[in-house]
């Protein structure tokens, strides 16, 4: 177990707006998939099923229409990121689609699937040794190094508009819940721009509408700041949830976006997080962990409705076997 202290100043955030949002999703029509939205029978949860997004994850969204926005001049000079694989595998295939060169920054721990999926979508994977943290602040390095353009996982307007557009499709598919009011959004949080960028589109509905994000007890930097203002004295542990972990940048723009567009923010912990994959694989829905602390999260919560967002589903294969087999004992 260590400590991480983030410094820094702290500046306000640029505005992300709804109508930036709808922008995004005008952009990305036809280069996405818009995703199942689906009711478990037994337990009326509802699932945004965005582990069934062309890259298995919703950070295609903000990586693509981060990629759109790049002049001519940006584009020639190339795209870095820093990523545990979903974001990486999402700037890859946007960047390839779009004829640009792409280096991805990943710990050397990342998850091996992830990591040949990269690969495969022609970007370059340039490994660094310690945990996210380490690997972002190499991949602002190389970025700068090179004269590349840096694309954020989440501290960046048009990324957090890019994962608003997932708050849209809720929006449209669950309208007539939304009217009724008592509903719930579960939203798993790593740096914050999905929650942010959900919270944004769906804040027209408040109150008839809250926006949880929900952390890995492990990696609860966002959740201290929401509740403490400071993230200085977050202690991280090891997470099956990798693809949330890790320290947030201390300027990021998630962090006041969340806080003023995020209804709460609640951690869960490790067997909670196990019981919600076996949760999934009993209904033959495959999801990785950091998806499975958003339904973690639902399981617990008691509103009349509830829906979680199923982020991703680029689970390691041994980790999912071993699921398998204590779900069907």
């Amino acid at each position: 177990m260590y400590r991480i202290l983030l410094e820094g100043p702290f500046r306000m955030p640029p505005r992300v707006e709804r109508r930036d949002i709808e922008a995004a999703g005008r952009a990305l029509e036809g280069r996405i998939r818009a995703t199942p939205l689906v009711e478990d029978g037994e337990t009326g949860l509802w699932l945004k099923c965005e582990q069934e997004q062309i890259t298995g994850s919703f950070k295609l969204r903000g990586a693509y229409y981060r990629i759109l926005q790049l002049t001519e001049a940006e584009r020639q000079r190339g795209v870095v990121a820093a990523s545990a694989g979903n974001h990486g595998q999402g700037v890859a295939y946007a960047a390839r689609g779009l004829g640009i060169e792409a280096r991805i920054v990943v710990p050397a721990a990342a998850v091996p699937r992830k990591v040949d999926a990269i690969r495969a979508l022609g970007a370059e994977v340039v490994f660094t040794e310690g945990g996210y943290a380490v690997a972002e602040a190499e991949g602002h390095r190389l970025a700068e190094s090179r004269g590349a353009v840096w694309v954020s996982p989440y501290n960046d307007p048009a990324v957090i508009a890019g994962q608003g557009t997932l708050g849209l499709e809720i929006e449209k598919e669950w309208g007539p819940t939304l009217r009724q009011g008592g509903a719930q959004v579960y939203v798993p949080v790593g740096g914050g721009g999905l929650a942010a960028g959900i919270g944004v589109a769906l804040h027209v509905w408040r109150p008839r509408v809250s926006v949880i994000g929900v952390l890995p007890a492990r990696s609860a930097y966002l959740h201290a700041f929401f509740h403490d203002g400071s993230m200085d004295a977050v202690l991280e542990e090891p997470t099956l949830a990798d693809g949330l972990a890790g320290a947030i940048e201390a300027d990021s723009i998630t962090l006041e976006l969340a806080r003023s567009f995020v209804d709460d923010m609640i951690l869960v912990s490790e067997e909670e997080i196990r019981g919600a994959l076996m949760w999934a694989c009993r209904r033959s829905r495959l999801i990785e962990p950091s998806a499975a602390v958003a339904l973690a999260g639902a399981l617990r919560g008691d509103a009349p409705h509830k829906l979680a967002v199923l982020s991703g589903g680029n689970v390691d294969p041994g980790l999912w076997e071993d699921i398998k087999q204590h779900a069907q004992a």
